[in-house]
């Protein structure tokens, strides 16, 4: 049995990891809510956004704006993968590598692929095993609509050009502080809703549809990620929450565990003090 001083250390070391832990759940915790006020109040208008977007395009084809729907044989992939900079957050960062990680395996196994990375823990990872053309970990910085667009606007030329035939999104969708889903988003090219064959939605045009299409689809596009990252952060802060919280309850019951040892090593040290004494005693009376 451990010694009462290597005991005490290790209960005193415990109790500083466990006022760590409740601090950065606390801090989680803050930064949760003003993440899920953001990406609950944002989500109605980026479906509806979406939603006329995937209607619109089936109709684009003889217009300019077709090009962002142009279906192409996919031979060159770009996967855009959403981590978080930071640690301790649980499988957050793990699930959405295994995604990847599990995509190339399984849907472009033979194929050119290549990555964009956001967060570092993504491309720490990733960038062993695949290219990644670009690393926009800072965007965590200033989580902003106008950053965000920037990164689409590049995709967006990107796919354009010809570079690549696909673009996808990998993030984790926020449900709750305990659940986030892993979700693969097509981002490019745009798919139109049809039902039986036909498109599911026809729209009267005021102005000139060339003029609307060419101001919704890019601004649709450019939602779309910038929901991918909110749902990512509010994700990231929630799953940490949840991770600290489990730490500082685990930290506890071993702290227990050890007063536990510790007071009955000192009982036993105080009896046999009391033996050698008792002991003593008698030997001087003898």
């Amino acid at each position: 049995m451990a010694n009462l001083k290597e005991i005490r250390n290790r209960i005193t070391s415990i109790g500083s990891t466990m006022k760590i832990t409740k601090a950065m759940k606390m801090v989680s915790a803050a930064k949760l809510k003003k993440a899920q006020d953001a990406i609950t109040a944002m989500r109605p208008y980026s479906n509806k956004l979406s939603e006329l977007l995937q209607n619109l395009s089936a109709t684009l084809e003889a217009d300019a704006g077709g090009v962002y729907s142009e279906q192409r044989k996919v031979s060159k992939v770009l996967l855009v993968v959403i981590t978080s900079n930071r640690g301790l957050c649980g499988g957050f960062n793990s699930s959405i590598i295994k995604a990847a990680q599990k995509t190339v395996a399984e849907q472009y196994q033979g194929k050119t692929v290549e990555l964009v990375s956001i967060g570092k823990k993504g491309f720490d990872i990733l960038s062993r095993d695949f290219k990644v053309i670009d690393n926009q970990s800072a965007i965590y910085d200033d989580l902003s609509f106008g950053n965000s667009a920037l990164i689409a606007e590049n995709l967006m030329q990107l796919f354009v050009d010809g570079t690549y035939d696909k673009i996808e999104i990998i993030y984790n969708s926020f449900k709750n502080a305990a659940t986030q889903i892993v979700k693969v988003e097509q981002f490019l090219p745009i798919e139109p809703i049809q039902i039986e064959g036909h498109v599911s939605a026809d729209y009267i045009y005021e102005p000139e549809k060339e003029e609307i299409i060419s101001a919704l689809i890019p601004k649709s596009l450019k939602t779309q990620l910038y929901k991918a990252l909110r749902d990512s952060f509010a994700s990231e802060h929630g799953a940490r929450m949840t991770a600290m919280h489990k730490a500082t309850d685990n930290a506890n019951d071993l702290r227990n565990d050890l007063l536990l040892t510790y007071n009955k090593a000192r009982q036993a040290a105080i009896t046999n003090e009391i033996l050698e004494i008792v002991g003593g005693a008698e030997a001087l009376n003898g």
